[in-house]
């Protein structure tokens, strides 16, 4: 059988013969994130062969580990490098589960020259607001191990936009969470730690056979395996948070063109980001939260914020759009071309390129979009009058931290505590300048007064707030010892200019440095 046989959700019993035993081998090997960094530097050359896998090469990793036959280099050479081992090495490798278990469980399967890995199994390490944690992650065999481009059912480990999510979900404990279209099950594991319950979905029954296996091999016990399409599996039922990495990359439905299920949610355009967001708001309890990732295309000169802006609203939901890359459509194909493995340059390349842009040109896209979705359903404590809601659809194209989680969630509370605040009652706030924002001031030659002064935010999204002289007055000040007011009235009594409309001119001001994470709120 193979390994969706034994793993998928509808199959018997979980094989636990030699599971446990497979977990101890990993685990007494060290293969672990920070045993492979160790294993795969060579200090005597300098060479780091880690980072040469991670840009694709295998050679520094072959010549490092061939005559090594540690546990934790045979486990390396059999799921990273996709190497063949005798009988001999495989069961130093698996001394405790051994070959006869790895079959069983589908980790392993015979070849000319004794066995391979059919899997990917390799380790994820993070921290969260639960401390620091550990798994091992399978998925399917990459570029890498095969040596060719991807099949289409390829299922993904833990990649860039899986580990971006997983940065910047909202981290307040919740009581059931959804994670739709899971994958090989990373948001499940991350949510798993944060809710009582959680269901995870997903139409591909290969993708769940991997979940499935991830779960039990961690020894996580609170997530739940459905098969379905989107919302399907979850009818009727809400959640307080709602996760999703969707397969959101855009492919023409045409002939000859791969759609990888990893990626590809077999809708036209930008169509599985629509469906999330405007579903989402059945499936939300009153004050829950869905954050996902996406693409959205700008469509005869509509941009793409604005039209997920309106999914948002249609649905009567609250949102934070934050759009981090614009590609235009010949960037964005050739990004995702060379994602599924086809070589740049060759004719294939070119044919793909050629389908992409002409989709593109017939359905009047000029540019797509890559970038962050928070959803929240009203409720009587965030009301719908319009004042205390969330609204906000906005570009930051700069090179901030993707580990956003803790971001989020100051921003989202801060924001709330001032939503409802009338400018008379925000300036009897003590505002504090929070202590990653840095000031940078311009001088033409010869001219004492700045000609412009910038505040720069070091974490967050690393923006940059073109700032006047009053406004980098106050946050000059801002310390937290003097309402905002009163720090006001000084800065016009220095300036010679009215203080009553200087306290008009900031207040707007001062409520986006506080939404920016710039200004801290007690």
């Amino acid at each position: 059988m193979g390994f969706a046989d034994i793993w998928g959700v509808d199959a018997g019993s979980v094989p636990a013969a030699g599971l446990a035993a497979f977990r101890t081998d990993l685990a007494q090997a060290g293969y672990t994130v920070d045993g492979l960094e160790h294993l795969l530097r060579d200090e005597a050359t300098g060479v780091d062969a880690g980072a040469a896998l991670r840009r694709g090469s295998r050679v520094p990793a072959m010549r490092l580990l061939h005559d090594d036959r540690t546990p934790a280099a045979l486990l390396a050479r059999l799921f990273l490098l996709g190497d063949t081992l005798d009988e001999r090495e495989l069961d130093a490798a698996l001394p405790r589960s051994g070959r006869a278990a790895a079959s069983a469980l589908g980790i392993v399967e015979p070849v000319a020259g004794g066995m391979r890995a059919a899997i990917d199994v390799r380790p994820y390490a993070f921290t969260d607001a639960v401390g620091e944690g550990a798994w091992w992650v399978a998925s399917d065999l990459g570029e890498l191990q095969l040596g060719d481009a991807l099949p289409e059912r390829h299922v993904l480990g833990v990649g860039g936009a899986s580990a971006t999510l997983a940065g910047q979900v909202l981290q307040q404990p919740v009581g059931s969470a959804l994670d739709l279209g899971t994958g090989s099950g990373i948001q499940a594991l991350h949510l798993g730690r944060l809710a009582r319950h959680v269901v995870a979905t997903d139409l591909s029954a290969r993708a769940l056979a991997f979940a499935r296996f991830t779960l039990a091999l961690n020894e996580v016990g609170n997530v739940e395996l459905r098969a379905g399409s989107l919302f399907e599996p979850v009818a009727g039922e809400r959640f307080d948070r709602i996760v999703s990495n969707p397969p959101f990359v855009i492919t023409p439905r045409a002939d000859g063109v791969p759609a990888y299920e990893y990626r590809d949610g077999g809708m036209t355009g930008d169509g599985i980001v629509e469906a999330v967001v405007r579903g989402a708001a059945a499936h939300l309890e009153p004050g829950g939260t869905a954050q996902l990732l996406g693409n959205w295309e700008t469509i005869g000169g509509r941009p793409g914020l604005e039209r997920v802006r309106g999914w948002a609203e249609d649905a009567g939901l609250e949102y934070w759009i934050v759009e981090r890359e614009l590609q235009d459509p010949a960037e964005y194909a050739e990004t995702w071309i060379r994602d599924g493995g086809t070589k740049a340059g060759t004719a294939a390349f070119e044919d793909l390129e050629a389908a992409w842009l002409d989709d593109f040109a017939a359905r009047g896209v000029t540019a797509i979009g890559f970038g962050y979705v928070l959803l929240r359903r009203p409720s009587g404590i965030h009301g719908t009058t319009g004042i205390h809601r969330l609204a906000r659809a906005e570009a930051v194209h700069t090179s901030g931290n993707e580990a956003l989680a803790a971001h989020f969630g100051a921003v989202l509370a801060a924001a709330e505590r001032i939503a409802g605040l009338s400018d008379a009652e925000l300036a009897s706030l003590h505002l504090r300048v929070a202590p990653d924002v840095t000031e940078e001031r311009h001088h033409l030659p010869g001219h004492d007064e700045p000609s412009s002064i910038l505040l720069r935010q070091g974490g967050g999204f690393g923006r940059v707030v073109d700032a006047g002289t009053a406004l980098a007055a106050f946050v000059g000040a801002a310390d937290g010892e003097l309402p905002a007011g009163v720090i006001a009235d000084a800065i016009a009594e220095l300036t010679g200019v009215d203080a009553a409309a200087l306290r008009a001119e900031l207040a707007p001001q001062l409520r986006e440095l506080v939404f920016a994470g710039m200004l801290l709120v007690p």
